[in-house]
């Protein structure tokens, strides 16, 4: 069994789990917002990713520092959840089961995902426009961006939803540019 597929099987079932407590408790809004809040931290400390994945770090340090770092800012039941993922030896997998949660709400409310990978910060009218490009493409009810910014792409836009990829960049077309001219040489 991959590393991928373990993960797989330890995520999927806490997301699960979590879905249905916040729709036993009308939490769902709340608690995507909570999912937010933790992947940003996530990935805004590799040292907090390193203490809570680290085995020899006792589950009680553990907690500590995440009621410190989160204080109030979470809702109380996500906090517990949180702490039960440190309880059961889980906490390293949180940014898994809080994008899986996501990906649960998504799916739910019939919201399609599109990364889109541009070579500078796209302003509110072009993240508009890609947003209304996907609808079209893919005949979603909504759209929610993943933006990043990727200077290799030299101009334009790559979106990805599910396994498609539209590559509308300018290294795309220069790439498929040069295939074309090879393969009429």
């Amino acid at each position: 069994m991959t590393g991928a597929s373990i993960a797989k099987e330890i995520v999927e079932p806490y997301a699960q789990a979590l879905m249905a407590i916040a729709q036993s408790q009308d939490l769902v809004d709340r608690f995507n917002e909570d999912a937010s809040s933790l992947i940003e931290l996530s990935n805004a400390s590799d040292e907090l990713k390193q203490l809570l994945s680290n085995p020899f770090v006792k589950a009680g340090k553990k907690k500590s520092i995440l009621r410190q770092i989160f204080g109030e800012q979470l809702h109380p039941v996500m906090t517990n959840f949180v702490m039960l993922l440190v309880d059961r030896g889980r906490i390293a997998f949180l940014e898994g089961v809080c994008k899986q949660y996501q990906a649960l709400v998504r799916q739910q409310r019939q919201i399609v995902l599109a990364e889109v990978a541009s070579a500078v910060p796209l302003s509110g009218e072009q993240q508009e426009a890609v947003r209304q490009k996907v609808v079209e493409l893919t005949n979603a009810h909504q759209v929610e961006l993943a933006t990043s910014v990727n200077p290799d792409l030299l101009g334009g836009v790559v979106i990805t939803v599910g396994s498609q990829v539209y590559d509308a960049s300018l290294r795309g077309q220069l790439r498929r540019l040069g295939l074309s001219l090879s393969t009429t040489a």
